[in-house]
This record gives C-alpha cells, structure tokens and sequence, in this order.
C-alpha cells in the first residue's frame, strides 16, 4: 500500500505504531420476517483493514455504493478485506473506508469472522505528511488512537457520521 501510493514505509510503519488485532464472531439466527430486521446496522469500521471470512456462505453483507446496497455473494474459501476508517485517515482520503451493514435470512443462519487490524492505542491519526501538500491539505484532523475509539465506540452505528465528524473544511471545500 506505502509503496502505491509512493509514502516511505517507514512513516506507515510509524503511523500505525504498535499495531491491534481483535476477533470478533457475529452470529445471525434465521429470521421469519427478515425484510424488517437489519442483522447489524450500516456503519464504517473503525480501524485500519477487516478481513472478513463469510463463514457458511449464506448472502448477509451489504455495501453501499453511490447510494445505493449491493449484496457482496460469498465466495468458498475466500476472505473479504475491508478497509476502515483508520486507513482513509492515514491515505487523506485516497482509500476510503467501505459502508456496509449485515443482513438477516429468512430460512438459514449465517456466521462471519472479523478479525479487525489497527494502528495502536498510544498511536497519532493523522493523514502521511507525504499526502499532505498545498494542492492536497490534510482532510482530517489529528487525534490519538484512544480519543478515535473514545468518540467511535461512543456513538451508535451509523453510516460514517463519526469519520465525518473528523474531517477539516479546508477553504476550497468551502466554496464547492
């Protein structure tokens, strides 16, 4: 990733500090009336990279894209990688966290794995010095990794209002 978006990986490795790791297994019973039920609500994850195993291969996940939900159909054997908002805050925007929510099945039961990677507690956020330049400021503010989770976890669910929250109105921005 440092070397695509040509920033030394030095400064990604010291961006992320002593890096997290967590696992987290979401279980959905079967639901008989699944067209009023949301199994886990539309939200942006938090951290750095999710990679995600769809463990029965049963439809759930859901991204949005321009609006609108696209069921994601697993595949055998295959692992989804989402990335978070940690990661669009070190980009400055150039890979952006996914949306995405967790659907119910009318008839079948459906488990994922998450295993979720972040940069560390004591870590700064704040977009590579190398992305920041005049014709491209800083879209977000600087915050530790402890305040994020602080604000993150604090809320509830919903869409990437808290990564929003974080973002600079740079003067540009504001004529647009």
């Amino acid at each position: 990733m440092a070397n695509a978006l040509k920033v030394d990986t030095k400064e990604i490795s010291e961006l992320f500090g002593e890096a997290a790791q967590s696992t987290r297994i979401n279980y959905y019973p079967p639901c008989p009336q699944p067209e009023l039920v949301i199994g886990l609500n539309s939200h942006s994850d938090g951290g750095g990279l999710t990679i995600l195993l769809q463990g029965n291969e049963v439809e759930g996940l859901q991204i949005k894209k321009d609006g609108f939900w696209i069921p994601v159909k697993p595949l055998p054997n295959a692992f989804i990688i989402n990335l978070g908002d940690m990661l669009e805050i070190l980009t400055n925007g150039i890979y952006p966290s996914i949306e995405h929510r967790a659907m119910v099945d009318l008839n079948k039961e459906r488990i994922s794995i998450a295993t979720f990677y972040s940069p560390g507690w004591e870590a700064i956020l704040r977009p590579a010095s190398t992305l920041v330049t005049p014709k491209t400021p800083a879209l977000f503010k600087t915050i530790s990794v402890k305040e994020f989770y602080m604000g993150y976890l604090g809320g509830e669910l919903s869409g990437k209002s808290y990564l929003d929250s974080l973002r600079i109105q740079n003067e540009d921005q504001k004529h647009s």
